[in-house]
């Protein structure tokens, strides 16, 4: 973060300074977690009803904090009182960003591959100039701020990922930190539950373009007619990409290799460039003209863009991570999270990927479908059967629409499985799997990574 004394961070979040020196200075990070809290810092402290952050006000000044925001006094701490933390946040971020006028926001929001695409921005832009994008997916109202405030005199390229989870929601976020650069990747059923339609969806991730002033840029994805619809909706400039002819940086010619690497033919105005992905997926295609367009538009010669292009890999853990173990199987680790859309992705990179090898799919449940969830996880079971999975293990009592889906294709040649939890999961695997298998594992955060964690430590030696 810039440096700021506290009375400029007091006046930034509308607070109260309460036993601290106005003068004072945060040099250091803004950190809600006091274990990672050094010297110069500012530490947040959220009210809570397990874990309540002023309790550990007091170490957090020991560490080295300069002062603690936070919502009630604690003897002895110097504050920063507000009335809500979480917007005082967003208020200080959106402080910060204003006082650097060399920076550029690129803020990016879609149904799935939103932390992908991040990744991939963030690769690029740090070839161009110092670039905040860190790993994971920090798209909340909270994690938003906590983004933002990593950004310091230094900083061009400031890239962030905008969920949402209701209309509003992004237009919140961008006026905690206004972006320059829009970037809509799709409109899928991620979260259908809360919006109720996909027209609905679309609706709350346009808000992204609307956000951008005259001088900005809409990057859409010109391949899903509800994102290219969004061209409509903004004042600033419209830059597409795709594999559409009407696409201004597109795609042709794409193929995959053995191990469904996709290679391409990269078409800008400014001519044409062989691409040859390192990244597991056709779906990949898309991602990487996206950061595509991106990196073009700030300056990026093609030549450049098409040998970066070349040498994109995977930053955020537990997606699409592709590793094999010393006994020849592959693993798709794709287990962070889970929605119709991103799913039918990972299968299909399974079925690439597990060409002329057994393929085997454990699937976990996909939350926040609403209305949709029977019909969301049986069709991800009939598109398993579809794509000629081998062997597909359902994990846990709530996906078992995904083992009735995948049983009702007639058909299929493969076999399918309703099992109680991950444990059981880990021991079929470790009593079937044989060399040359290629193994995926997905689902919504309902620790099916600790398949991929046992697989992993067979792969290591262990004895998973």
């Amino acid at each position: 973060m810039i440096a700021l004394s506290l009375a400029e961070v007091a006046t930034a979040v509308d607070g109260r300074l309460v036993a601290a020196d106005p003068a004072a200075t945060v040099t250091g990070s803004v950190e809600f977690d006091s274990r990672k809290v050094g010297p110069g810092a500012l530490f947040v402290a959220f009210p809570g009803e397990k874990v309540d952050g002023h309790d550990y006000a007091a170490a957090a000044v020991s560490a080295g904090a300069v002062a603690v925001l936070g919502t009630r006094e604690v003897p002895g701490v110097p504050m920063v009182l507000v009335t809500d933390a979480l917007a005082a946040m967003g208020r200080l971020a959106r402080a910060v960003v204003d006082r650097l006028p060399g920076l550029t926001v690129i803020g990016l929001t879609g149904s799935s591959g939103k932390t992908t695409t991040k990744d991939l921005i963030g690769q690029l832009t740090a070839r161009l100039g110092p670039t905040v994008a860190p790993p994971g997916s920090f798209n909340n109202e909270l994690g938003h701020p906590y983004t933002a405030l990593q950004a310091g005199p230094d900083t061009r390229y400031l890239v962030m990922e905008k969920g949402a989870r209701g209309v509003g929601h992004v237009r919140y976020l961008c006026d905690v930190v206004p972006p320059r650069i829009s970037v809509v990747l799709n409109v899928g059923t991620a979260h259908i539950g809360e919006f109720g339609s996909a027209e609905t969806i679309a609706l709350a991730k346009g808000e992204l373009v609307e956000a951008l002033p005259l001088d900005g840029l809409a990057v859409l994805n010109a391949d899903d007619p509800l994102v290219d619809a969004m061209a409509t909706r903004t004042v600033a400039r419209v830059v597409r990409y795709g594999e559409s002819a009407h696409a201004d940086v597109r795609a042709a010619d794409v193929r995959l290799d053995e191990r469904d690497r996709a290679a391409y033919t990269l078409v800008t105005p400014e001519g044409t460039a062989p691409v040859r992905l390192g990244l597991t997926g056709r779906h990949q295609v898309s991602n990487t003209l996206a950061a595509a367009a991106v990196a073009r538009e700030l300056g990026m010669p093609l030549a450049e863009l098409a040998t970066a292009l070349s040498e994109l890999r995977t930053v955020s853990s537990r997606r699409m991570d592709v590793f094999d173990r010393p006994d020849g199987v592959t693993v798709i680790d794709d287990s962070y999270n889970a929605n119709p859309a991103s799913m039918a992705v990972a299968l299909r990179a399974l079925a690439g990927l597990g060409r002329g090898r057994r393929t085997v799919a454990v699937l976990g449940y996909m939350a926040e479908l609403g209305p949709y969830e029977r019909d969301g996880h049986a069709e991800v079971g009939q598109l398993t059967a579809e794509l000629g999975v081998d062997r597909l293990l359902v994990v846990g009592e709530p996906a078992a629409p995904i083992h009735e889906g995948a049983t009702s294709v007639g058909d299929w040649g493969g076999e399918s499985v309703l099992l109680t939890d991950q444990a059981a999961a880990i021991e079929v695997l470790r009593d079937e799997l044989r060399p040359g298998d290629v193994v995926l594992v997905k689902g919504s955060r309902y620790r099916t990574w600790e398949v991929v964690d046992a697989l992993r430590a067979a792969a290591e030696g262990g004895t998973a």
